[in-house]
């Protein structure tokens, strides 16, 4: 806001996973500012540039969604305030695979929610990456 002193703003709070991405591309893996809580995407890349549920999209959308939810809890957010997922999926046709991953998770949180199909992802073997934002009042 344009002439509203600092005090005023609502605190931005930045956390790492300390994944490599992050000071390579310059980026947090979540972003507090005031009552919203961003999550970056989150794939399913394990340790060593392993890819977890290789060939899997649902197991794969598992492993993000778990990543995103360990990715709130510094900024003390759980699955229960996330407000807003999206889903980007390298082959739409394995929609139904990623949305069981998602009602797993949000089933009784329903989150609104986006699913889009993308030429691809970082690495050629991710098949989903997922981004959540929550509210979490102070």
């Amino acid at each position: 806001m344009a002439g509203t002193p600092d005090a005023a703003r609502p605190a931005v709070e930045r956390f790492g996973s300390g994944g490599p991405w992050e000071e390579r591309v310059g980026y947090s893996r979540t972003v507090r500012a005031g009552e919203l809580v961003l999550v970056s995407g989150c794939t399913a890349m394990g340790p060593d540039d392993v890819v977890l549920g290789l060939g899997d999209a649902e197991a794969q959308a598992r492993a993000a969604i778990e990543a995103c939810l360990r990715a709130l809890e510094p900024a003390g957010a759980s699955a229960a305030d996330v407000v807003r997922t999206r889903m980007y999926v390298t082959d739409i046709s394995r929609w139904e695979a990623v949305g069981r991953a998602h009602a797993a998770a949000f089933g009784t949180v329903r989150p609104v929610a986006t699913m889009v199909e993308v030429s691809a992802l970082i690495d050629p073997r991710l098949l989903v990456e997922i981004e959540v934002e929550a509210y979490l009042p102070r």
